[in-house]
């Protein structure tokens, strides 16, 4: 079965190139497309729930970081992929903070997208080095430019003291061995920090954790 993707973008013929291209890939196929946030949940009360939205940020009536707010909110299985001209950290970190999986540069090859949209629907989140040093430098600053949101703070009251100081350490760009060293423990002693860090926080992947710890105020 084909995985289904709603295009969202106020710039009609990029939309329907963008909609043209996912089409001629073997699996997936274009629901339909929306010119913003308020025409993309019109368009979701009369018609079928698409399995992927391919989001703008950019846009007029309703931008894309409102609408991924309510996307989630309204409909929490739908997974965004965010496509934009903007390539500043703020953007990327709230769109990312707010429920997108992924953020891609509108200047991308068509095989990134590809990679993109394969890796959100089968992994739950595309990280690349662009998104990955974005989530790294808003970390790495006394003061981050965008503050946590307020979002199942009982996630981040599970983790112990350990927990927590290996979850600073994680969203660095030390390896688990350097992270091993500085908290004076073994290696095997972090995968079990790591392992039990990944269930309490229910992520999958180091960029996944980083991405929840921006958004619980952990790092």
């Amino acid at each position: 079965m084909k995985t289904t993707v709603a295009v969202v973008d106020d710039h009609r013929l990029l939309a329907q190139a963008l909609a043209d291209l996912i089409n001629r890939l073997d699996d997936y196929t274009i629901l339909f497309c929306a010119e913003n946030g308020q025409d993309l949940f019109r368009k979701l009360d009369g018609q079928a729930v698409p399995d992927l939205v391919l989001l703008d940020v950019n846009m007029p009536v309703m931008n894309g970081l409102d609408t991924a707010i309510m996307l989630r909110e309204r409909y929490p299985a739908v997974r965004v992929l965010a496509l934009s001209m903007l390539d500043d950290e703020q953007t990327v970190v709230q769109m990312m903070q707010h429920g997108t999986r992924g953020y891609l540069l509108k200047g991308c090859h068509p095989h990134e997208l590809r990679q993109a949209l394969d890796d959100v629907r089968d992994k739950g989140l595309y990280s690349s080095a662009f998104l990955t040093g974005h989530l790294l430098g808003q970390i790495s600053r006394p003061t981050a430019l965008v503050p946590p949101v307020e979002a199942k703070p009982s996630l981040a009251t599970r983790l112990n003291d350990r927990e927590r100081h290996f979850v600073k350490l994680a969203c660095s760009e030390l390896t688990y061995v350097e992270i091993a060293d500085k908290m004076c423990v073994s290696p095997r002693t972090v995968d079990g920090y790591r392992e039990a860090v990944f269930e309490k926080l229910q992520v999958k992947t180091r960029v996944g954790l980083v991405m929840e710890a921006i958004r619980l105020g952990l790092s």
